[in-house]
C-alpha cells in the first residue's frame, strides 16, 4: 500500500469557515451602521423603518441581510475547500471590532 493511500484527504471545513467569517461580517455591520445612523440624520431617517424603535430596526434589519449575504457567497465558494486558519483569526478580529465599535464612548470617538 503507498504512502499517499494511507493518508487521509482532510474534509473540506469551507462551509463553517464561511459561517463564522459572515458572522464577524455581520457583527462589523451592525456596529458601522449604528454610527453611521447615529451621527449622520440623512442616514438616521435612512433606517427608520419602522417608527416606534427609530432607526435600530433598519441598523439591525440591513445588517442581517449583509450577513446573510456574506454567508451565502462564502458558503457558495468556499463549501468544497479547505480555508486556512488565518480566515477563522479574521473572523474573530472582526467579531471583537464590532464588539468594540458598539460601546459608546468608542463609538462617540467617531
Amino acid at each position: 500500500m503507498s504512502a499517499s493511500a494511507t493518508q487521509a484527504k482532510p474534509n473540506p471545513n469551507g462551509a463553517g469557515a464561511a459561517a463564522v467569517l459572515a458572522a464577524g461580517i455581520g457583527s462589523l455591520a451592525v456596529a458601522v451602521l449604528s454610527i453611521l445612523a447615529d451621527k449622520a440624520g440623512s442616514i438616521k431617517s435612512l433606517m427608520n423603518f419602522y417608527k416606534p424603535t427609530g432607526p435600530l430596526s433598519g441598523v439591525t434589519s440591513c445588517a442581517i441581510l449583509i450577513w446573510l449575504a456574506a454567508w451565502i457567497v462564502l458558503h457558495f465558494r468556499w463549501r468544497t475547500r479547505q480555508i486556512p486558519s488565518r480566515f477563522n483569526t479574521a473572523a474573530l478580529m472582526l467579531l471583537f471590532l464590532g464588539l468594540l465599535l458598539t460601546f459608546p464612548p468608542i463609538a462617540d470617538l467617531f
